[in-house]
């Protein structure tokens, strides 16, 4: 079985490549709208179904031994989803709202293969100790995170000195929930 993943995302490329599969990947540039009373906690399988229906816009077909792989993530606080800061000071405010409080991630996942579709949706519970302003300045301004959902990465300082717990899959918060993924693929075979 060979992978195609539809993601632009250096982490999700990362990620699907060490589950040992032989994986591609294909950049896909997909409407991210979404209608105005869509429940945050759906926005992120939304997103990824979308991508993948832009595949097979794109294509005539899947090869019968090829998976497409296709996610989104959504960092959801309040009931409000955080997307990807657009400059330095949303970065700054997403960090400070997130900073003493937890939130919730949500993945979102779409497998398509020649003969189905499978869509499904991982949430992670993520906290934060109390941050000060000087160390949210220090990782905006040196991590420089407006490709993160959120404002920031689990996997970068911000995350290990930030972070006192997560109640879920630690892979969904980076952006892919391996076990889960790996679980459903197993099934396409």
């Amino acid at each position: 079985m060979k992978l195609l993943l539809a993601s632009k995302s250096p982490r999700r490329r990362q990620l699907l490549s060490q589950l040992g599969y032989p994986v591609e990947f294909v950049d896909l540039d997909v409407d991210e709208h979404v209608p105005d009373g869509t429940p945050a906690a759906e926005i992120a399988e939304l997103l990824a179904c979308r991508k993948a229906q832009a595949f097979e816009l794109s294509s005539s077909h899947l090869p019968l031994s090829t998976i497409l792989v296709a996610a989104d993530t959504v960092v959801v606080l309040d009931d409000k989803p955080l997307g990807k800061p657009a400059s330095r000071q949303e970065a700054l405010d997403m960090l400070h709202a997130l900073s003493g409080r937890h939130h919730s991630v949500y993945t979102g996942v779409c497998l398509r293969s020649a003969e189905r579709t499978v869509h499904f949706t991982e949430r992670t519970d993520v906290y934060f100790r109390e941050l000060t302003n000087d160390e949210i300045v220090h990782y905006v301004d040196t991590y420089r995170p407006f490709d993160k959902a959120g404002a920031y990465g689990i996997q970068e300082w911000i995350g290990m000195i930030g972070i006192s717990r997560i109640d879920g899959c630690y892979y969904n918060v980076m952006g892919l929930p391996l076990a889960a993924l790996y679980a459903h693929l197993i099934t396409m075979r």
